[in-house]
């Protein structure tokens, strides 16, 4: 902590803001988060500061949306989700930094054009895709949270395929993140890429995520349906291309 500059400490700060906005009302804000996480510090060792941040996030997000959830579409998902965790934790114990930042911003592109393509003239009843789709998201994006917390963008992918309207998309996935993070900690304190010195400067951020949270609810009564996919789908890809070139 001590040899960060005073321009890294900024670049922290406003990725624990944009923290806060993406779980009040900007899913895909996050990825601004993960790629500054990831300029500041080393790739690793930025998902496990980053994932004490999210989980604050997704307390304020519960609190947020919980009302609006539907909690049943998240059953299909939970044995996917647990096979990505432990792909992920593989994907880690051997991959290189830079691999990890390429990889994940492969597949959230590969991702946003196989929704696209699949919302296209679907009908709203079935173009979640089922089983299939939630097998495919759910291990998908079970690997990017554990790998680099990318599974925002995969899982919002899963949300809008399925049509969920902006206030349940954003109460789903509040639960849905609320679980699969803390089911990431014995993972990440196993693999070493959370320590004290993580936590530490975790509670210097919070604030930013309190003051980023209370922003995006500002932000969302200013939201319709449309407007919310089209952000969250500019933002998804704006991150996936920054992963893959940087």
């Amino acid at each position: 902590m001590t040899e960060l500059s005073g321009i890294a400490w900024a670049a922290l700060a406003l990725a624990a803001v944009a923290v806060g906005v993406s779980k009040a009302a900007l899913p895909g804000a996050n990825t601004l988060a993960i790629a500054l996480f990831a300029a500041v510090l080393p790739a690793k060792e930025s998902t496990g500061a980053l994932l004490i941040l999210l989980i604050v996030g997704d307390a304020f997000a519960l609190w947020m949306h919980r009302r609006h959830a539907r909690v049943r579409a998240l059953v299909p998902l939970i044995p996917a989700v647990l096979v990505g965790l432990v792909l992920g934790s593989a994907f880690l114990a051997f991959a290189s930094d830079a691999w990890t930042r390429r990889v994940i911003g492969i597949i959230l592109l590969l991702v946003v054009g196989v929704t696209l393509w699949r919302r296209r003239g679907a009908d709203p009843a079935t173009a979640g895709g089922g089983l299939v789709a939630a097998t495919t998201y759910g291990t998908l994006g079970g690997f990017t949270t554990m790998v680099a917390n990318a599974a925002g963008p995969v899982m919002s992918m899963y949300f809008l395929a399925a049509r969920f309207p902006m206030r349940e998309f954003l109460g789903t996935a509040a639960w849905f993140f609320a679980g699969i993070n803390l089911a990431k900690i014995p993972f990440s304190v196993g693999l070493g890429i959370i320590v004290p010195e993580t936590l530490l400067m975790d509670l210097l951020l919070v604030p930013g995520v309190v003051a980023g949270a209370f922003l995006g609810r500002s932000l969302l009564s200013r939201l319709d349906q449309r407007t919310f996919e089209r952000i969250v789908i500019a933002l998804t890809v704006a991150g996936a291309l920054y992963l893959v070139i940087a």
